[in-house]
Protein backbone atom coordinates (compact mmCIF):
# COMPACT_ATOMS: atom_id res chain seq x y z
CA UNK A 1 0.00 0.00 0.00
CA UNK A 2 2.91 2.44 1.09
CA UNK A 3 4.51 1.88 -2.69
CA UNK A 4 1.31 2.03 -4.49
CA UNK A 5 0.58 5.51 -2.62
CA UNK A 6 3.86 6.80 -3.25
CA UNK A 7 3.72 5.84 -7.11
CA UNK A 8 -0.04 7.37 -7.28
CA UNK A 9 1.61 10.56 -5.60
CA UNK A 10 4.46 11.06 -8.28
CA UNK A 11 1.82 10.09 -11.05
CA UNK A 12 -0.56 12.62 -9.50
CA UNK A 13 2.29 15.22 -9.20
CA UNK A 14 3.86 14.72 -12.60
CA UNK A 15 0.90 14.20 -14.67
CA UNK A 16 -2.80 14.48 -13.29
CA UNK A 17 -2.03 18.07 -11.77
CA UNK A 18 -1.10 19.60 -15.00
CA UNK A 19 -3.44 17.91 -16.95
CA UNK A 20 -6.08 19.05 -14.77
CA UNK A 21 -4.47 22.61 -14.52
CA UNK A 22 -4.22 22.74 -18.53
CA UNK A 23 -8.09 21.62 -18.54
CA UNK A 24 -9.00 24.46 -16.12
CA UNK A 25 -7.23 26.85 -18.86
CA UNK A 26 -8.47 25.43 -22.08
CA UNK A 27 -12.60 24.08 -21.32
CA UNK A 28 -14.52 26.55 -19.78
CA UNK A 29 -16.97 26.24 -16.80
CA UNK A 30 -19.41 25.51 -19.44
CA UNK A 31 -17.76 23.08 -21.32
CA UNK A 32 -16.44 21.43 -17.97
CA UNK A 33 -19.83 21.13 -16.84
CA UNK A 34 -21.61 19.34 -20.29
CA UNK A 35 -18.15 16.75 -19.90
CA UNK A 36 -19.50 16.01 -16.17
CA UNK A 37 -22.69 15.58 -17.17
CA UNK A 38 -22.14 13.71 -20.61
CA UNK A 39 -20.23 11.40 -18.08
CA UNK A 40 -22.79 10.85 -15.53
CA UNK A 41 -25.15 10.02 -18.47
CA UNK A 42 -23.01 7.27 -19.77
CA UNK A 43 -23.10 5.69 -16.35
CA UNK A 44 -27.06 5.74 -16.04
CA UNK A 45 -27.20 2.41 -17.37
CA UNK A 46 -24.61 0.59 -15.01
CA UNK A 47 -26.45 2.80 -12.09
CA UNK A 48 -29.67 1.43 -13.31
CA UNK A 49 -28.63 -1.80 -13.20
CA UNK A 50 -27.61 -1.92 -9.53
CA UNK A 51 -30.09 0.03 -8.22
CA UNK A 52 -32.82 -3.04 -9.69
CA UNK A 53 -29.80 -5.65 -7.77
CA UNK A 54 -30.45 -4.06 -5.21
CA UNK A 55 -34.23 -3.83 -4.69
CA UNK A 56 -34.69 0.16 -5.32
CA UNK A 57 -37.16 -0.19 -7.98
CA UNK A 58 -38.26 4.04 -7.61
CA UNK A 59 -34.56 4.90 -7.66
CA UNK A 60 -34.10 2.04 -11.09
CA UNK A 61 -37.02 4.23 -12.52
CA UNK A 62 -35.43 7.90 -12.06
CA UNK A 63 -32.31 6.20 -13.48
CA UNK A 64 -34.05 5.55 -16.44
CA UNK A 65 -36.00 8.39 -16.77
CA UNK A 66 -33.04 10.57 -15.91
CA UNK A 67 -31.24 8.40 -19.05
CA UNK A 68 -33.88 9.21 -21.48
CA UNK A 69 -34.63 12.80 -21.04
CA UNK A 70 -30.98 13.91 -20.61
CA UNK A 71 -30.39 11.92 -23.95
CA UNK A 72 -32.77 13.19 -25.94
CA UNK A 73 -33.70 16.76 -24.28
CA UNK A 74 -30.18 17.16 -22.66
CA UNK A 75 -28.52 16.28 -26.37
CA UNK A 76 -26.48 13.53 -25.87
CA UNK A 77 -26.18 14.00 -21.55
CA UNK A 78 -24.59 17.37 -22.07
CA UNK A 79 -27.15 19.05 -20.28
CA UNK A 80 -28.69 17.46 -17.26
CA UNK A 81 -32.61 19.10 -17.67
CA UNK A 82 -33.89 16.09 -15.56
CA UNK A 83 -32.44 17.53 -12.56
CA UNK A 84 -34.21 21.36 -13.44
CA UNK A 85 -37.27 19.01 -13.53
CA UNK A 86 -37.19 17.04 -10.10
CA UNK A 87 -35.42 14.01 -11.29
CA UNK A 88 -31.48 14.63 -9.28
CA UNK A 89 -29.12 12.41 -10.10
CA UNK A 90 -27.48 9.39 -7.36
CA UNK A 91 -24.47 7.02 -7.32
CA UNK A 92 -24.77 3.45 -7.14
CA UNK A 93 -22.47 0.75 -8.16
CA UNK A 94 -21.27 -2.91 -7.64
CA UNK A 95 -19.41 -2.51 -4.41
CA UNK A 96 -22.31 -0.81 -2.82
CA UNK A 97 -24.58 -3.53 -3.98
CA UNK A 98 -22.43 -6.12 -2.16
CA UNK A 99 -22.58 -3.99 0.93
CA UNK A 100 -26.41 -4.36 0.54
CA UNK A 101 -25.70 -7.75 0.20
CA UNK A 102 -23.60 -8.37 3.21
CA UNK A 103 -20.31 -8.27 1.98
CA UNK A 104 -18.12 -7.23 4.12
CA UNK A 105 -15.18 -4.73 3.41
CA UNK A 106 -11.96 -6.30 4.29
CA UNK A 107 -8.91 -4.62 4.67
CA UNK A 108 -7.97 -1.23 3.13
CA UNK A 109 -6.20 -1.48 -0.11
CA UNK A 110 -4.24 1.06 -2.71
CA UNK A 111 -5.00 0.88 -5.70
CA UNK A 112 -2.72 1.85 -8.33
CA UNK A 113 -4.23 5.09 -10.21
CA UNK A 114 -7.28 4.56 -8.73
CA UNK A 115 -6.20 5.30 -5.19
CA UNK A 116 -7.76 4.23 -1.93
CA UNK A 117 -10.41 1.06 -1.68
CA UNK A 118 -11.11 -2.19 -0.47
CA UNK A 119 -11.67 -5.66 -2.05
CA UNK A 120 -15.42 -5.25 -1.96
CA UNK A 121 -14.91 -1.80 -3.95
CA UNK A 122 -12.56 -3.01 -6.30
CA UNK A 123 -14.23 -6.49 -7.12
CA UNK A 124 -17.70 -4.49 -7.72
CA UNK A 125 -15.57 -1.79 -10.05
CA UNK A 126 -14.48 -4.32 -11.90
CA UNK A 127 -17.93 -5.81 -12.16
CA UNK A 128 -19.03 -2.44 -13.12
CA UNK A 129 -16.83 -2.11 -15.82
CA UNK A 130 -17.90 -5.62 -17.24
CA UNK A 131 -21.59 -4.64 -17.17
CA UNK A 132 -21.10 -1.35 -18.83
CA UNK A 133 -23.70 -1.36 -22.16
CA UNK A 134 -20.95 0.94 -23.79
CA UNK A 135 -17.61 -1.77 -23.19
CA UNK A 136 -19.77 -3.97 -25.07
CA UNK A 137 -20.03 -2.26 -28.05
CA UNK A 138 -16.77 -3.34 -30.01
CA UNK A 139 -16.18 -1.02 -33.37
CA UNK A 140 -12.77 -0.09 -35.24
CA UNK A 141 -10.49 1.72 -32.82
CA UNK A 142 -12.53 1.02 -29.47
CA UNK A 143 -9.93 0.96 -27.61
CA UNK A 144 -9.08 4.86 -28.32
CA UNK A 145 -13.41 5.21 -26.70
CA UNK A 146 -12.16 3.49 -24.20
CA UNK A 147 -9.18 5.62 -23.21
CA UNK A 148 -10.58 8.70 -23.44
CA UNK A 149 -13.42 7.78 -21.70
CA UNK A 150 -11.42 6.31 -18.82
CA UNK A 151 -8.95 9.43 -19.21
CA UNK A 152 -12.19 11.89 -18.75
CA UNK A 153 -13.59 9.97 -16.34
CA UNK A 154 -10.68 10.36 -13.97
CA UNK A 155 -10.47 14.07 -14.97
CA UNK A 156 -13.32 15.12 -14.18
CA UNK A 157 -13.38 13.45 -11.14
CA UNK A 158 -10.06 15.04 -10.11
CA UNK A 159 -11.14 18.43 -11.59
CA UNK A 160 -14.00 18.05 -9.50
CA UNK A 161 -12.38 17.89 -6.53
CA UNK A 162 -9.12 19.72 -7.14
CA UNK A 163 -9.67 23.11 -4.86
CA UNK A 164 -10.52 20.34 -1.89
CA UNK A 165 -7.24 18.40 -2.52
CA UNK A 166 -4.96 21.79 -3.21
CA UNK A 167 -6.67 23.19 0.49
CA UNK A 168 -5.77 19.58 1.97
CA UNK A 169 -2.17 19.67 0.49
CA UNK A 170 -1.86 23.14 1.76
CA UNK A 171 -2.74 22.31 4.92
CA UNK A 172 -1.11 19.47 5.47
Amino acid sequence: NRETLKLNGKIDRYFVIPTVGLYFLVVPELGRRGVHNFLGNLSLPTIFVNDMLQGELSRAGKSVWRLVINSTVGLGGFLDPASKMGIPGHGEDFGQTLAVWGVGEGPFLMLPFLGPSNPRDAAGLAIDVGMDPTNQIHFKQHIWWDAGRIYFTLLDLRAQNYQTIQGIQRSS
